[in-house]
C-alpha cells in the first residue's frame, strides 16, 4: 500500500471518528486529504473502494440518514470501534514483554514491538525488562539463517514447504519436501524438524545447509504434529562426538573487523592494505556467518569449504 493511500485511509478513520453527526460522501470529500483533487467518477470509485477496504479489517463503518441531508451520511461509532478492556494477569504481560526482547534482533521485532504498543495504548502495563528474571538474563535470538523466516511462518501455519539442502558428506544439493513440526536451536546451530516425504520418515535438517529458497509445498493446515515429539532429541545425535577444530586463513582490511582480530591465533601483513589472519573453527557455516557480517572487508582464502561457504551465504543474501 502506497503512503499516500494509507495517510488518505488514516484520515478518513480519523474524519468518520471525531463526526458527531453523519458525514455525506461531498462533505468527506472536501474535508479529506486526498479526495480533494479528484473528479467526481474517479472519487467515487476511490470512496467505495476505501470504505470495503476498512471494513474488511474490521472498522465498522455505518450508514445513517441525516434529517438534514438529502444523501446519506458515514460514521464510525466509537463504542463499536473501540476494543474492550484488555486485562492481562502479571505473568501474561511479563510473557508479551520477553518475547519483544527475545527477538529484538529477528524479523519479529516489528511485531513484538507492535503488540506492545498496542497493549500501552489500551491501558495495560507490559514488562519489558524481563518480570521475574529482574533484567538478569539478556536474552536475543541471533537467526542470520535467510531460511528461518519461511520455515517459522511453515510452522506456524502448519503447512509443508520445499528447499534445496546440502548433504553433510559433500557438495551435492538435494531437494527435500516437509511437513515442518517446529525450528529449534542446540549449541549456537538452528533446526527445522519434521516429516521428510522423500525419506518417509522423521528428520532434521540444519538451516545454515539449505541453499535457496524456501517455498509452499501444500496448502496451510495440512501438517500434523505428532503428539508427544521431543524435537530436542530429534536433533541432539548431530552433535555428538569430538569437535574437530581447524583454521581458516581470512584476509582482512587494515584497521577494520576487530572481533575477528581478537580471536586470530596469527596476524600478518599482507600488503596492498590487507592483512592475513588465522582463525580456528569447527563448522564451516557458522564461520561463514560470522565472516559474511563484515561485507567486503573480510575474504577467507582457505581452506575451501570454509570459503564456499562464505560464498553461499552471500549469494543467499543476495538471492
Amino acid at each position: 500500500m502506497s503512503r499516500r493511500k494509507t495517510e488518505r485511509l488514516l484520515n478518513l478513520v480519523i474524519c468518520l471518528l471525531a463526526t458527531r453527526r453523519p458525514l455525506t460522501a461531498e462533505h468527506i470529500r472536501q474535508a479529506v486529504p486526498g479526495y480533494d483533487s479528484a473528479n467526481d467518477e474517479a472519487f467515487q470509485r476511490m470512496f467505495e473502494r476505501d470504505k470495503n477496504e476498512l471494513r474488511e479489517i474490521g472498522i465498522p463503518i455505518e450508514v445513517q440518514k441525516d434529517p438534514w441531508e438529502e444523501d446519506p451520511g458515514y460514521r464510525i461509532v466509537r463504542q463499536a470501534y473501540e476494543l474492550p478492556e484488555i486485562t492481562l494477569e502479571p505473568d501474561e504481560a511479563a510473557v508479551v514483554g520477553l518475547a519483544a526482547r527475545v527477538w529484538q534482533r529477528a524479523s519479529l521485532a516489528e511485531a513484538a514491538s507492535g503488540a506492545l504498543l498496542k497493549l500501552r495504548a489500551g491501558g495495560v502495563e507490559t514488562d519489558e525488562t524481563g518480570g521475574m528474571l529482574g533484567g538478569a538474563l539478556e536474552l536475543r535470538v541471533d537467526t542470520q539463517d535467510p531460511a528461518f523466516p519461511a520455515l517459522w511462518e511453515a510452522v506456524r501455519d502448519r503447512r509443508p514447504v520445499r528447499f534445496p539442502y546440502r548433504v553433510a558428506a559433500g557438495e551435492s544439493v538435494l531437494t527435500r519436501t516437509v511437513e515442518p513440526w517446529g525450528v529449534v536451536s542446540r549449541r549456537g546451530k538452528w533446526y527445522v524438524v519434521g516429516y521428510d516425504r522423500d525419506r518417509e520418515a522423521p528428520r532434521a535438517f540444519r538451516l545454515s545447509r539449505i541453499s535457496g529458497p524456501v517455498v509452499p509445498a501444500g496448502r496451510p493446515g495440512t501438517v500434523t504434529v505428532p503428539e508427544g515429539v521431543d524435537f530436542k532429541a530429534m536433533v541432539a545425535p548431530r552433535d555428538e562426538g569430538p569437535v574437530q577444530r581447524r583454521t581458516a586463513v581470512i584476509r582482512v582490511r587494515e584497521g577494520s573487523c576487530q572481533g575477528l582480530r581478537q580471536v586470530a591465533g596469527a596476524v600478518r601483513p599482507a600488503g596492498e592494505g590487507w592483512d592475513e589472519l588465522e582463525v580456528a573453527f569447527a563448522d564451516p557455516e557458522r564461520l561463514a556467518g560470522w565472516v559474511a557480517g563484515f561485507a567486503a572487508d573480510a575474504v577467507v582464502v582457505g581452506p575451501p569449504d570454509a570459503r564456499d561457504a562464505v560464498i553461499r551465504r552471500l549469494k543467499g543474501v543476495l538471492a
